[in-house]
C-alpha cells in the first residue's frame, strides 16, 4: 500500500474559481481511490482551508463539522445581492455617506455571541429534497428557517469607503453551520443600507489552518496526507485503551470508560492505531464511529 492509499485527511488552500466537488475531484485522481470527501463547503468565490478525507477518513469528515471555523471576509455597505455575495445580481443600493465607524462596529459587535441566524438563500441547505440554491436558480421564493449559530469573535481590520461604498474586513471565529454571507447580508440591513460579501477566505476548520494547508499544484509535487490517527489526536481528546479494552471496541461494546471530556472523544490501542470515536453514555462509554 502507498502512501496515498493510507487513510487521512488533506489540508487543501483551495483557490478561488473552483468548487469544492472539484477540489474532491482532483485529490481523488491523486490519491489514486474513489473514496474522498471533504467537511464544510467552501463557495467558488471563496479561498482557503478545505479539508477532505481519505478512505476510511472520510467517516470522520461529519465529526470534523462539528468543529469552530475561522473567515477572514470583506463585506460591502451599500449595496445588497440575490447571493449575499459578489456573484450575485444587485437588488438594491444606497448611500453611504452617514455610514460611521462606530455604527458598523456597533452593528458587528450585536451579532457576536448565541444568535438566530437566516441562512443565505443560496445555501446548500436542502428544502424537501432539493438544494436551496437550485430552488433559487428555478426562479423560486426561497424561505429559509431562522437556525441557533454561535460567534466567538468578529474582528475589524479595516473600514474603508470606496468608490461609493464602505468596504470592511472582518476575521471571524464561528461555530459551524454559520454564514458569512449572512453576517454582510444582516450588517447591511441593520445600517440600512444592504451589504454583501465580496472575499472570503476560510483561516481554520477546527485544529487544521492555513498553516497546515496545500495548494493542489503543492499536493501534485508532493502528496501532504495526514495520517487518520494524527488527525483524530488533533481534533479530538484521547483516550489510551489496554489490550482488552482495544479487542472490544474493534466490535463496538459499550465499556466503562473514564473518558477525559464530553462529547466524542478518539480511543486508541496500545500501539497507537486510532480505533473509533467514544462518548459518554451513562455508566459505559459508547461508540460514537468504529473506523476499524
Amino acid at each position: 500500500m502507498t502512501d496515498v492509499q493510507r487513510s487521512g485527511v488533506v489540508v487543501v488552500d483551495k483557490p478561488a474559481g473552483i468548487t469544492s466537488h472539484d477540489v474532491v475531484a482532483r485529490i481523488r485522481r491523486l490519491a489514486g481511490t474513489r473514496k474522498v470527501g471533504h467537511a464544510g463547503t467552501l463557495d467558488p468565490m471563496a479561498t482557503g482551508v478545505l479539508v477532505v478525507g481519505i478512505n476510511r477518513a472520510t467517516r470522520l469528515l461529519g465529526h470534523l463539522l462539528l468543529t469552530d471555523k475561522g473567515y477572514d471576509a470583506t463585506v460591502r455597505l451599500g449595496a445588497s445581492t440575490t447571493t449575499d455575495d459578489a456573484e450575485g445580481d444587485v437588488l438594491t443600493t444606497s448611500p453611504v455617506d452617514d455610514v460611521t465607524e462606530d455604527a458598523v462596529r456597533a452593528g458587528l459587535a450585536a451579532m457576536v455571541g448565541e444568535i438566530d441566524q437566516v441562512p443565505s438563500a443560496v445555501s446548500a441547505i436542502k428544502i424537501d429534497g432539493k438544494r436551496a440554491y437550485e430552488r433559487v436558480r428555478a426562479g423560486e421564493d426561497v424561505q429559509i428557517a431562522a437556525r441557533r449559530v454561535r460567534i466567538g469573535s468578529i474582528g475589524v481590520a479595516r473600514i474603508e469607503h470606496v468608490d461609493g461604498f464602505v468596504d470592511v474586513d472582518v476575521s471571524v471565529q464561528c461555530s459551524s453551520g454559520t454564514y458569512i454571507r449572512a453576517i454582510a447580508r444582516d450588517l447591511g440591513s441593520a445600517l440600512g443600507v444592504g451589504g454583501h460579501l465580496t472575499a472570503l477566505r476560510r483561516t481554520s476548520v477546527g485544529e487544521f489552518d492555513l498553516g497546515a494547508a496545500h495548494t493542489l499544484d503543492e499536493l501534485a509535487d508532493e502528496f501532504a496526507l495526514v495520517d487518520i490517527a494524527a488527525a483524530a489526536r488533533s481534533s479530538f481528546p484521547a483516550y489510551e485503551l489496554d489490550d482488552v479494552q482495544a479487542s472490544l471496541v474493534r466490535v463496538g461494546r459499550k465499556l466503562p470508560l473514564d473518558l477525559p471530556a464530553e462529547g466524542a472523544v478518539a480511543v486508541f490501542a496500545p500501539d497507537g492505531e486510532f480505533l473509533a470515536l467514544y462518548e459518554r453514555g451513562g455508566e459505559l462509554a459508547r461508540p460514537v464511529a468504529v473506523f476499524v
